[in-house]
């Protein structure tokens, strides 16, 4: 990776970090740039203006997700309801460890910016119908392969299922506890989406057990 895309990077990992913590409209050009640890002239280099760079940051989440999806989606040792299950399952282990604190970050910037800032709230949904796509395509091969029943529409499942589980990450901010999360993966995985398939096999927990 040639240096000035290192730079780049750099600024949008560490800005990441802030905003998942303290929000969007709470964190500072400043504040980013000390975390870099790169002159102000480098921000401006890059990125137009504060705008300029939270709607890069949104890609830089996004390609996050998408990396993600695409290695469940691709792995082909698994069947895609297993598959999707455990790209789930992997977020769920991170938000306990992290002791209920983050959420979605493209979520949290959902809420903050989605009734103040037209332009964030196009960038943010574009986002969701992407992921909720990509969401279909395990839902998709699934219905191929028997798993869930012939009745469901695979996008209208990926729509439900991307709803759920941002109204499940919300209750867990609130409650800090993990129950909203599990109770998203009980119901989906082994009661919604086993109604007239194949069971989805059981779900090896990552969870730690005192």
């Amino acid at each position: 990776m040639k240096k000035g895309q290192q730079t780049k990077n750099n600024i949008l990992q560490s800005g990441a970090r802030i905003v998942h913590q303290s929000g969007y409209n709470n964190t500072g050009i400043q504040q980013i740039l000390k975390s870099a640890g790169v002159p102000k002239g480098s921000f401006y280099f890059y990125f137009r203006n504060k705008q300029d760079f939270g709607l890069q940051l949104i890609d830089y989440y996004a390609n996050f997700f998408y990396s993600r999806l695409d290695n469940y989606l691709q792995n082909l040792d698994n069947s895609p309801l297993n598959r999707l299950r455990s790209f789930f399952s992997e977020f769920i282990q991170e938000l306990e460890d992290n002791k209920c604190q983050g959420g979605c970050p493209l979520g949290n910037l959902s809420q903050e910016l989605g009734d103040t800032n037209e332009v964030f709230r196009e960038k943010l949904n574009q986002i969701f119908l992407q992921i909720r796509c990509k969401i279909g395509e395990f839902l998709i091969l699934a219905k191929e392969q028997n798993e869930i029943s012939d009745k469901y529409d695979p996008q209208d499942l990926a729509h439900f299922i991307l709803n759920s589980w941002q109204g499940a990450l919300l209750q867990m901010k609130v409650s800090k506890t993990m129950d909203p999360l599990k109770n998203f993966d009980n119901l989906v995985f082994k009661t919604i989406l086993n109604q007239g398939g194949h069971d989805a096999g059981p779900f090896i927990s990552t969870h730690k057990h005192q």
